[in-house]
């Protein structure tokens, strides 16, 4: 039998589902001001950069990650105070530990699950990438509304938990985008909850660099609980690599459906290098924190605006008119992120990075004008 015209296309051969979603887009910031995407606006010093490149050039690309990735696991290891019984694996970037969670993740339906697939359940609005590596990996997403005031909304949690008993619950501390951390004891309620009935919960401190407190200090109560972080917002965004903290046996099942050279040599000896110069990064964070108390009390003396209060390196703020302001401020050579879109608590919503001293002054005069 001939198949029709329209089967032979090989986009006929990609899943429907991939056909019908949006890419993830990422704004050109050509020649503006880039307040949109949360990374450290402070660049390495000259020294430095030398001493990194003579580094880079060392490095033996034509040869596979060897060892070496083990001397970065045992550095990280010991700068995140590790507990003992507690195993670390690497991600290309948190995202694609991310999608490895969904994919170890993503038993197929069964007599033996009561015939349901597998589902990631995190609070909304959250980030987009819990969603997609859910869908990409075939488990079911269910996204539960935060609050007003985008606090966890524990009954709606613990109903949801108990409906769909997911196998992944994702908290992110502080979330992306309202950039508040979320109250001890809502925490602990959803983390019970979710180990009641067997499931994991991934405590996401992407933005811990800029927070006054990590659940780092809890993370041995809970056998189900993992740890994902990022060496992003710490200041290597543009190096991709991301890190799980767990018990070794579950850390130990996670890391078989990682690819065997997911981090490059040269990922590799970036990140060990900055962690060498922790003390560098960590005085670009205070600055960070100290930027985001003066942009939080400038913003708070704005008219017509509603400022959310921030544990991490971003602001939320409530505009009359978000897309007015946005391109208002893209007009004026400050690009920010219009999230007012991306979930109904988020209507006229705007996102703000906060930048070098400079780059804050000059966002907030293109804010004012942009109103």
């Amino acid at each position: 039998m001939t198949m029709p015209d329209s089967d032979r296309s090989p986009l006929s051969r990609i899943r429907p589902d991939v056909q019908a979603m949006h890419a993830y887009m990422v704004q050109d910031a050509t020649g503006m001001i880039k307040l949109d995407a949360m990374e450290n606006p402070h660049r390495l010093s000259l020294e430095l950069q030398a001493e990194l490149g003579q580094r880079l050039g060392a490095v033996a690309l034509n040869r596979y990650p060897g060892v070496r990735i083990n001397d970065l696991i045992h550095a990280l290891k010991r700068h995140a105070a590790l507990p003992e019984g507690y195993a670390l694996m690497l991600g290309n970037g948190s995202d694609e530990l991310i999608s490895l969670l969904a994919l170890a993740c993503a038993v197929p339906p069964s007599a033996t699950n009561d015939l349901k697939k597998a589902c990631v359940l995190a609070p909304e609005p959250g980030f987009v990438m819990y969603g997609m590596s859910a869908q990409l990996q075939g488990l079911d997403y269910v996204g539960v509304p935060l609050t007003a005031d985008f606090e966890l909304d524990v009954p709606a949690m613990l109903a949801a938990i108990a409906q769909h008993q997911p196998a992944i619950t994702y908290l992110a501390y502080p979330n992306n985008p309202s950039a508040n951390l979320w109250d001890d004891a809502a925490m602990e309620a959803v983390i019970a909850a979710a180990g009641q009935h067997g499931g994991l919960v991934v405590i996401d401190e992407a933005y811990q660099p800029f927070a006054a407190k990590s659940y780092a200090d809890h993370l041995t109560r809970h056998s189900h609980v993992l740890l994902l972080r990022t060496l992003s917002k710490f200041g290597l965004a543009g190096v991709r690599l991301g890190y799980l903290l767990g018990p070794q046996a579950l850390i130990a099942q996670l890391d078989k459906v990682r690819p065997p050279y997911n981090v490059s040599v040269l990922n590799c000896e970036a990140a060990l290098f900055a962690l060498e110069h922790q003390e560098v990064f960590e005085l670009q964070a205070k600055e960070i924190r100290g930027q985001r108390a003066l942009l939080l009390s400038a913003l708070s003396r704005l008219p017509c605006i509603r400022v959310f209060p921030s544990e991490a390196n971003m602001i939320l703020l409530r505009v009359p008119d978000a897309a007015r302001t946005f391109d208002g401020m893209k007009a004026r050579g400050v690009l920010i992120k219009n999230v007012s879109k991306m979930h109904p608590l988020l209507n006229n919503c705007l996102r703000l990075t906060v930048g070098t001293a400079p780059e804050n002054r000059h966002m907030l005069t293109a804010l004012e004008a942009s109103l």
